[in-house]
Formats: C-alpha cells, structure tokens, sequence
C-alpha cells in the first residue's frame, strides 16, 4: 500500500464508540452520535454480532438485515483493508465499530484508519465512552503523564517482572501506567500487584464502567492489602497505578 496520499473519495470514515455494557443508549452517547450511526448503511465491526446488537439498541431505522456489516479480520492482510474500506470509494459513508467503546483505542481499527488517511479520506471521530479515559478521570492518579500497556503477560515470573519494571518507570516519569486483563483474569493479576509493588504505591481498580455495578477505588498498595479482596471475577476491570 503506497503512503501518498490520494484524490479525496466521496465517503467520510466515521469512527462509532460503543456501549460498555447494557445501559440504554441515552446514558453513553451524545444525541448527534447516535444520528450519525443511524445515517449509515456500511459498517466495519470487530464482532458483527455485537454491532448489530448495538445498531438495534440505538434504534437505527432501517431493519438489520439491510445493512453491511463487514466483520474485522483478527489480522488484517493489505487486501482485507482495502476491501473494507471499498464502499467509500463508491461515495458511502462507513462506520467503524468497536465491541465496546471506542474503536481503534486499545483496540482493533488503527489499520483501517491509517490507510484511510492514506487514501484522502476523511476521518471523522465520535464522542462516546472509552473505558481507558473514564478510569483514568476517576483514578485521582496523574492525568498529566499516562501510558495505555494493553496486557501484561499471563504467567509468572514474566507478570510480576512486567509490574516492576511498569512500577520503576511509573516512579521515574511520574506517569500512570494503565493496563487491562481478560476478566477470569483479574484476581491473578490483583494478587501479583500486591506481592510485587512497593507499599506506597497507588493502585486505582475501575470495575464494570458504565454499569449500574461500577465500582471504582484508589488505595496505596498496603491499604489494599489489608482490605478485603475486591470482587472482580469475571468483570471488566482497568487497572492503573502510580509509584512515587
């Protein structure tokens, strides 16, 4: 794929933010987002499913069955980009859709963004929620100087050799270092940060966000540890930390 830009196309790329969970679609978005999903017939989604599901909750007006909905490739080869991105060559606008919130942040859809600029065409991003930036808001950590880490490894000694160097780093630059986990994940991860960070580090957990069941604390790491273990099996959880 060439860098050069090209002559503008007649669709616009539209980049859709998506429910983190099953709250009624006025709760998470803004009136204009959800009007500009309902404007589109052509969409890019990282699980169709899940897309179709979200196009019915915002009640888009025409029946599901009419709309193309292409679903993203786990790894998208050059060709599988510019197929996706075709219909904006013959003058339709394309959404892109995330499973949940916002495509392309810590998540799949960067590719198609990329070459979408490549081709000339015209980006257009959407208010809506982000997991990431909604943790970090209600963390009290450090807005200023932040890094997104997406998963840390599964298995130890790598895990807790990963949490130290975050924890120096964080120490170093002043910075927050967010990080997620798979959900049936979480407690093996909550327990590393315990066993492996410094006393005074700040640990912030930002559970099921969004949801009627959002919780979200800050403590230093002793605190944690003579708190009751949090519940966070199987509940999206974003994990942030900030060492001094």
């Amino acid at each position: 794929m060439s860098g050069r830009p090209s002559a503008p196309v007649a669709g616009s790329f539209w980049l859709l933010p998506v429910a983190l969970g099953e709250a009624p679609w006025e709760t998470y978005l803004p009136a204009a987002t959800r009007e500009a999903a309902c404007r589109l017939t052509h969409f890019v989604a990282e699980n169709a499913k899940s897309a179709r599901a979200e196009l019915k909750r915002v009640g888009h007006p025409l029946p599901l069955r009419e709309l193309m909905i292409e679903q993203l490739p786990d790894t998208p080869t050059a060709a599988d980009i510019e197929r996706l991105l075709a219909p904006m060559a013959a003058g339709h606008d394309l959404g892109l859709m995330s499973e949940a919130g916002c495509p392309a942040v810590a998540d799949p859809g960067a590719l198609l963004v990329r070459r979408a600029h490549e081709l000339g065409i015209t980006v257009r991003p959407l208010v809506g929620p982000s997991s990431l930036l909604l943790a970090l808001m209600a963390s009290g950590l450090d807005g200023q100087r932040f890094a997104f880490h997406g998963y840390l490894p599964a298995r130890e000694p790598e895990r807790s050799r990963r949490i130290g160097e975050l924890e120096s780093e964080s120490a170093r630059l002043r910075q927050t270092q967010i990080f997620i986990e798979t959900p049936y994940r979480n407690h093996a991860l909550f327990s590393a940060l315990l066993l492996a960070c410094r006393p005074k580090t700040r640990l912030c957990l930002a559970t099921d966000l969004s949801l009627g069941s959002e919780t979200i604390r800050t403590c230093r790491m002793t605190d944690w540890k003579a708190a009751e273990a949090p519940d966070l099996d199987k509940r999206p959880t974003v994990f942030l930390l900030l060492a001094e």
